[in-house]
């Protein structure tokens, strides 16, 4: 999945909010550098700033965003930064000073305007001269739908699409798509694009179960007399439709700033005020209680299937099938220690660790040893759908009372479909009520925790 690296430009979005915050400053300081309060306006400005930027899409930027679409959105930020600007000149120097506010606004956003479009060019002529930053794709469907779209990535190689297959479906459709997909998972093709007006539903949830089980990226280019769903995420590149159908709201770029800023203070908050002392006390009682190390560090399975070392309070007495065998009801391995921080879930607070180093979310999918993984995928339709966000230490599948044990099929396809629904229908506030009724169930105590 090496394309998945740096998606939604995860690099230069950082860069360019720090750019245009030194940028800001700077000027306000050599322009209008005449407030007492001089932190205060900084901050005050700042703030405006990315509010508005958040709002109006400032820095939704993508390889296929038209130039048209940057100044545009340039222009509204401008228009409302630069009203702000003069409502808290007029607080802090009683409108004296107007026409040097405005001055400042029209540098500050001329040369933040400099520095994103010679980014936007800079990437394009990149994906043409080195290949890099770019994806490779194949075109699915008949000729005729498909010619706009392959004739727009073979013509516009500075938006960084690799055009390597294109597979007709005129005849025996079956067999083309079969091949198709073949060829995505041998080849490690990132995206495919398909006419849907070519393929059958039956077809179509093909491709979907085989993009989901395998973490590929499937769009779909509509016909003119198709009717979209809302809930479908709708692109131009260029002036051609395209359709994203699996839009991941923990992927856009404020939700995901937001829920990473979430992360971060949790986790800390744990770390700081529990963690710091409760990890000398754990490690006097598990020592006394049997001979290992006071953690239990396993891989799992992370964001893109990427392994990490998941850490936990050792519940268990040192032995070969850690890594193979999931823990059972009346698990002889489990010490008598092991019974009580694992009932309590005392055991998993290592893993705030996880969270403060950004391989985790407190809230997401629970991550599976990857023994089971590979088992998992192959008997239930959707698993790997699972990772295409961070797992978490708790989940909605989790307060929904499937954790723990896996007993029967049941128990693992219900936690599919609600991990799916959590991604699907991701916000703060659904976290916020996740952790309370974790928090709750704990209390409350769990037959399932053991």
């Amino acid at each position: 999945m090496k394309a998945r690296v740096g998606r939604y430009s995860a690099y230069i979005r950082p860069f360019s909010y720090v750019v245009d915050l030194i940028i800001i400053n700077a000027i306000s300081i050599l322009i209008v550098g005449f407030h007492q309060n001089q932190t205060l306006y900084a901050v005050f400005i700042s703030v405006a700033w990315f509010i508005m930027a958040i709002y109006f899409g400032f820095y939704e930027v993508y390889r296929y965003t038209r130039v048209i679409t940057i100044l545009n959105n340039t222009v509204k930020q401008t228009v409302l930064f630069g009203f702000v600007c003069l409502a808290l000149e007029l607080y802090f120097s009683e409108f004296v000073y107007q026409k040097k506010v405005v001055l400042c606004v029209l540098i500050s956003v001329s040369l933040i305007l400099a520095v994103k479009l010679f980014i936007y060019y800079f990437l394009r002529r990149f994906r043409v001269l080195y290949g890099g930053n770019s994806r490779t794709v194949v075109l699915l469907g008949n000729d005729n739908n498909i010619e706009p779209l392959k004739h727009f990535f073979t013509d516009n190689p500075d938006y960084g699409y690799n055009l390597v297959k294109v597979f007709s479906v005129n005849e025996d459709k079956k067999a083309r798509i079969n091949e198709c997909l073949s060829f995505v998972a041998d080849k490690k093709i990132d995206e495919i694009y398909c006419a849907v007006a070519d393929l059958p539903d039956s077809l179509i949830a093909t491709i979907i179960d085989f993009a989901d089980n395998n973490l590929k990226t499937v769009k779909f280019i509509p016909d003119g007399k198709q009717v979209l769903s809302s809930n479908v995420k709708f692109e131009f590149y260029s002036y051609i439709p395209i359709i994203s159908l699996r839009n991941i709201l923990q992927e856009e770029s404020f939700n995901k700033v937001i829920k990473r800023v979430f992360d971060l203070v949790f986790s800390l908050f744990i770390i700081v005020s529990i963690l710091s002392w409760l990890v000398p006390i754990m490690a006097i009682i598990i020592k006394l209680d049997s001979k290992g190390p006071i953690f239990f560090v396993q891989k799992r399975n992370g964001l893109n299937l990427k392994d990490f070392n998941c850490y936990k309070f050792r519940s268990m007495e040192l032995n070969e099938n850690a890594d193979m065998q999931l823990t059972f009801k009346n698990d002889k391995r489990v010490t008598k220690v092991g019974k009580f921080i694992r009932k309590t879930s005392i055991d998993e607070f290592p893993q705030f660790f996880n969270v403060f180093f950004g391989e985790m979310s407190i809230v997401g999918p629970r991550p599976h040893m990857v023994s089971v993984t590979n088992i998992y995928a192959a008997k239930v339709d959707k698993f790997m759908v699972r990772h295409f966000v961070k797992p978490g230490i708790t989940g909605l599948a989790q307060t929904k009372g499937f954790r723990g044990e896996v007993e029967n099929d049941e128990d693992i396809i219900n936690r599919v479909k609600y991990d799916i629904f959590y991604i699907e229908n991701w916000s703060l506030l659904l976290d916020v009520k996740i952790i309370i009724d974790t928090i709750f169930n704990t209390l409350r105590g769990d037959d399932k925790a053991y």
